[in-house]
């Protein structure tokens, strides 16, 4: 069965709540493959440094940040 998500205005989109409840995580990473977008759930705590995490160009001046220094703040919250 195919879903249709819509992104919001601000490019979010939202996944469905019996998608996030399949996965013992509510962390996910975003992968482009030729013309299409996948999403697959991840540990946060065994993040590789080839992963980046994307930030909004208000944010971080549209630069992403690398995942290991995303899990030190987490941590540190």
């Amino acid at each position: 069965m195919n879903t249709i998500l819509k992104a919001t205005t601000k490019g979010q989109i939202t996944l469905p709540a019996k998608w996030r409840k399949l996965f013992s995580t509510t962390s996910f990473v975003a992968k482009e493959n030729g013309d299409v977008l996948e999403i697959r759930p991840i540990d946060i705590n065994n993040v590789g440094k080839e992963y980046t995490v994307f930030d909004a160009i208000r944010d971080n001046k549209g630069k992403g940040i690398k995942a290991d220094d995303l899990v030190k703040i987490l941590k540190s919250i």
